[in-house]
């Protein structure tokens, strides 16, 4: 059974740093990707960095860019998402998400539906 479990949310206030952390279990093989999305109230949920395991090949939002990074770590089946310079648009809950064995490699991490998602964790930046 796959498991998606986050954690690592928090309040902090604008120019702040979180790091964020994700450990997918249950797959079998190495190949897939893992990715960071968000929701804020009222707004549609937004892609925020995704990488895949084998080729990296991260990608960010035009939102987010050279404010994140997304690390992974095959070693523990992790990801991280290292939020740096937080802005109070940055407040969400953030979700960790996997999609094992992707069609196109690194390019499904861009755009593809991602089957196995995790509950979340609320990320809140004050001004």
């Amino acid at each position: 059974q796959v498991r998606v479990a986050e954690s690592g949310g928090g309040s902090v206030q604008a120019g702040g740093s979180l790091r964020l952390s994700c450990m997918v279990t249950g797959y079998v093989g190495s190949d897939y990707c893992l990715g960071w999305f968000r929701q804020a109230p009222g707004k549609e949920r937004e892609r925020v960095a995704t990488i895949h395991t084998l080729n990296s090949k991260p990608y960010y939002a035009d939102s987010v860019k050279d404010r994140f990074t997304i690390v992974q770590d095959n070693a523990k089946n992790s990801v991280y998402l290292q939020m740096d310079s937080l802005e109070p648009a940055d407040t969400a809950m953030y979700y960790c998400a996997a999609l094992p064995s992707p069609r196109a490699g690194w390019f499904s991490c861009r755009l593809a539906d991602f089957p196995d998602w995790g509950q979340g964790t609320q990320v809140t930046v004050s001004s």
